[in-house]
């Protein structure tokens, strides 16, 4: 029996790219003035780490944003880094590489050289919508991120 080829859904995909890109315009609009910066995690009044967000890129349509993460529970985490493309005039992000593996391909086949799942890029921008809510729902722009802070 033949393997059924992968085929990504374009509507799906679509629309995590455009629940990426509000997630994101609120966490930016929840930073002030500074437009980029640090972002600390408290779940129930604990510390849990810190969201970092640069502007790599500013062009006239689009900005390209390094998001990291570094957590309070040391290096044994695996911390998540992610260069994301924001697109205004579409009105969507999506992830163009993450941990250092640049040009995520739609469909991959498999087996591949880096062991990429089909859906590989999907999977990344689901994580990066997760991970975008999980900073609104639990983070507090401050400039002194290692504090403990009240929600």
């Amino acid at each position: 029996m033949r393997k059924r080829k992968y085929v990504p859904d374009i509507i799906a995909l679509g629309a995590q790219y455009e629940g990426n890109y509000t997630r994101l315009m609120k966490l930016t609009r929840m930073m002030g003035d500074d437009d980029f910066g640090d972002i600390a995690l408290n779940v129930a009044e604990r510390f849990v780490g810190v969201v970092t967000i640069r502007l790599l890129e500013a062009c006239k349509y689009t900005d390209t944003l390094l998001l990291e993460q570094t957590s309070a529970a040391g290096k044994w985490l695996n911390n998540p880094s992610m260069t994301v493309r924001m697109y205004h005039d579409a009105t969507v992000a999506e992830v163009i590489s993450s941990r250092g593996h640049t040009r995520i391909e739609g469909v991959n086949s498999y087996p591949n050289q880096f062991m990429h799942h089909p859906d590989e890029k999907i999977q990344l921008n689901m994580f990066l919508s997760e991970w975008l809510g999980f900073c609104l729902a639990y983070g507090c722009c401050d400039k002194s991120p290692f504090k403990t802070l009240k929600m």
